[in-house]
């Protein structure tokens, strides 16, 4: 049987995404894939002027029109259901999604091969996936799992294109595979850092096309923002190198648009800075305490100097004995002045801590000690942009949904994370980038942990639920990188640069090659 022709491009709505890399979990990933132990699985876009057309190189005629021509044409690997290795390779790292059967997954050893991937799906009419970390929330990487509405595709894997290299002017060259834990190593071993997510095995890649939320962000930046440069192929097989100034409109929708697109990335520049001295905190508070401690981290996170952020997670569920308040953050500054904002924070909450630790360390030891342990585990999500301080009646809804995590029968872990934004951050104009959220106080994710193979409705219905509670605080907007299949208008995710980014998207791939439900 023969597989659909992709659907045509046509309104806004229709337009997927396709995660390379998946999502930046930021340290919010604590809640679920990152480090809790238990078990695991083996602007407007008028007056704005058109691409510049700058490629670096241009397809060429024909290319493969069967599978046994694609594995010829290929440096990579090209797997297929029986090929050795297929059960672990079809494989994202939500264990929900593993019942996904691609048709195929072309593991791109190179830029040319993404070109010939794309040359076949043109010449077959086979729907296309993107994959670099596998991180996606909605399974869309995965290429053709139950309850992502995406047809069994190509999952053309950037996962082997990792490569690190550091350059003279203190650049560094990522190749989009490339995951956190051996960016941050390579880079602190030279001195040098840049600011991303937490959990070790999200690839850099789609991290950084949707925005980047990080444990550096209000003193680097989004991750997007420190971006220079990106080597792009569009659905028709055209290499760009993209910049500021050249293909400044690609450029743009890289730095938060989402990864997918606008085309397949395969490699990344950005600039870095001299790897910082971290002092990592963590304070626990007793939960009868919780209304205050989210009203006076509210009140400080966002606006505090610079060089501290900080996360606020409420979590109950299997995993906890009772529900849990925790603040875990990061200073680079002296640690005198950590010690006086912290200490004012803790004094504004008017409770006594239950714990306060706070170690001095290296920046290459600071984010290992954050990824914690990475594993597989089976989730739910959607977030949030905290663009507004709650009223104290906001607060109690807050906590309420929090400690109500522990009533949905399963759940291992849930509640929301707080992530402060504010600082750098705020200095990009809302229309600058992609990413639109820039004047936000906090970027919220609600999540759920579950059993592996358990039925995820429940779960969904949870974090659905919290994040419908808080829409009278917050309204609609969520971030691109926590996607959520029952989101339905892109613009919650891009607010004013939706059109523009639309645009742009219909430029790069007008025959709707790279479709996913509800994007752009």
């Amino acid at each position: 049987m023969s597989e659909p022709e992709p659907h045509r491009r046509t309104p806004a709505t229709t337009r997927r995404v396709l995660l390379a890399g998946g999502v930046g979990l930021g340290i919010a990933g604590v809640l679920a894939a990152c480090s809790r132990p238990g078990p695991s699985p083996s602007p407007s876009d008028s007056g704005t002027p058109g691409p510049t057309r700058t490629p670096t190189s241009t397809p060429t005629p024909g290319g493969p029109d069967s599978w046994d021509a694609l594995d010829a044409a290929v440096s990579g690997r090209l797997l297929r259901s029986g090929s050795n290795g297929w059960n672990t390779a079809r494989l994202v790292e939500n264990p929900r999604y593993d019942d996904a059967d691609p048709q195929g997954i072309l593991r791109a050893a190179g830029t040319a091969d993404v070109q010939v991937g794309l040359a076949f799906a043109r010449n077959t009419h086979t729907p296309v996936a993107l994959r670099a970390g596998g991180h996606s929330y909605t399974g869309w990487s995965a290429g053709g799992a139950s309850g992502t509405d995406v047809p069994r595709s190509l999952v053309i894997s950037t996962q082997d294109l990792d490569a690190v290299e550091l350059h003279d002017d203190d650049t560094v060259t990522i190749g989009p595979g490339a995951q956190l834990g051996d960016v941050y190593a390579t880079l602190a071993k030279a001195g040098r850092a840049i600011g991303a997510g937490s959990c070790p095995t999200v690839g850099i890649g789609g991290l950084t096309l949707g925005g980047g939320v990080g444990v550096l962000v209000r003193s680097f930046g989004l991750t997007c923002d420190q971006l220079t440069g990106a080597t792009v192929v569009t659905p028709d097989g055209t290499v760009h190198e993209v910049s500021a100034t050249a293909d400044p409109d690609l450029f743009w929708a890289c730095r938060g648009g989402g990864g997918g697109t606008v085309g397949v990335v395969t490699a990344l520049t950005y600039r870095t800075q001299a790897a910082p001295p971290v002092l990592l905190f963590t304070i626990t508070f007793a939960w009868s305490a919780a209304a205050a401690v989210v009203r006076a981290w509210q009140d400080w996170a966002p606006t505090a100097d610079r060089q501290l952020w900080s996360t606020l997670k409420l979590l109950n569920g299997t995993r906890h004995t009772s529900p849990t308040v925790t603040v875990t953050g990061v200073w680079t500054g002296a640690k005198t002045g950590a010690d006086t904002s912290v200490d004012g924070f803790i004094q504004a909450t008017g409770a006594k801590p239950l714990s306060h630790t706070a170690k001095e360390m290296t920046y290459g030891a600071a984010m290992s000690a954050l990824a914690g342990k990475p594993q597989r585990v089976s989730e739910a999500a959607t977030s949030s942009i905290g663009n507004a301080k709650l009223t104290d009646a906001q607060i109690d809804t807050l906590v309420e949904h929090a400690a109500a995590a522990g009533d949905v029968a399963g759940n291992r872990e849930g509640g929301v994370a707080l992530d402060a934004l504010g600082g750098v951050v705020s200095e990009v104009g809302r229309t600058d980038s992609a990413f639109p959220w820039r004047s936000a106080l906090m970027t919220v994710q609600y999540t759920a942990v579950f059993a592996d193979g358990a039925d995820p409705a429940p779960f969904d219905a949870y974090v659905r639920g919290f994040r419908k509670a808080m829409r009278p605080a917050w309204g609609d907007a969520a971030y691109a990188n926590y996607c959520d299949a029952a989101i339905t208008d892109p613009a919650d995710y891009f607010d004013v640069n939706t059109s523009r980014l639309h645009r742009i998207a219909e430029q790069a791939d007008p025959t709707g090659m790279l479709v996913q439900p509800h994007w752009v």
